[in-house]
């Protein structure tokens, strides 16, 4: 359990921070941009959240503390994915956002357009989240390109946000209140 008794700590107003290993690093390094745009979409989540309940608020309330998790693994260097002392994203977190996927999935219409962020606040919400989650991807595969990142941990990235996608749909009426891309409408 983490315990906080205060707040500020002074430690980074010289512009760096600790990792999970005790390791100080600058704030722009490559891990802490992963990890901190890992923080921003938990935030957007969280407003998702403030139009939703039932069985979505209940995903999305998982989600946000998978996304701890992925905080704490992205902030500990190494390569040690299987020890059980350290918290690591698992590939069962990464099945467990397909099976919901999947199952959000059967009752929507498939698309014949892509679809444009809106439709009801929820879905406008999810499709901002969506967007965050993938640059943090981006980042993450940015990041492991120069150090070892759990695999697992992609794989959440990238299945988190096909499931925001899909959840966005389900919200809009399953579908019925999708807005519907039409190219070159405007010309």
């Amino acid at each position: 359990m983490v315990v906080l008794s205060r707040i500020y700590t002074k430690g980074g107003d010289q512009g760096k921070t600790s990792l999970g290993d005790g390791t100080r690093v600058a704030k722009h390094t490559a891990r802490v941009a992963a990890y901190g745009t890992v923080d921003e979409a938990n935030a957007t989540i969280g407003l998702a959240r403030l139009h939703v309940e039932g069985e979505a608020d209940l995903m999305l309330a998982r989600i946000q503390n998978d996304l701890f998790d992925l905080g704490a693994d992205l902030c500990r260097p190494g390569a040690d994915f299987d020890d059980p002392q350290v918290l690591r994203v698992r590939e069962r977190q990464v099945e467990r956002l397909e099976r919901e996927i999947d199952g959000m999935n059967e009752s929507l219409q498939p698309l014949r357009s892509f679809v444009l962020p809106g439709g009801t606040p929820a879905a406008a919400h999810l499709h901002l989240a969506r967007t965050v989650t993938r640059r943090a991807e981006r980042l993450v595969v940015e990041l492991a390109e120069a150090e070892a990142v759990n695999p697992a941990a992609l794989r959440y990235l990238n299945r988190l946000s096909d499931h925001l996608f899909v959840l966005s749909r389900w919200l809009n009426d399953k579908g019925a209140r999708d807005v519907l891309w039409v190219p070159g409408a405007n010309r």
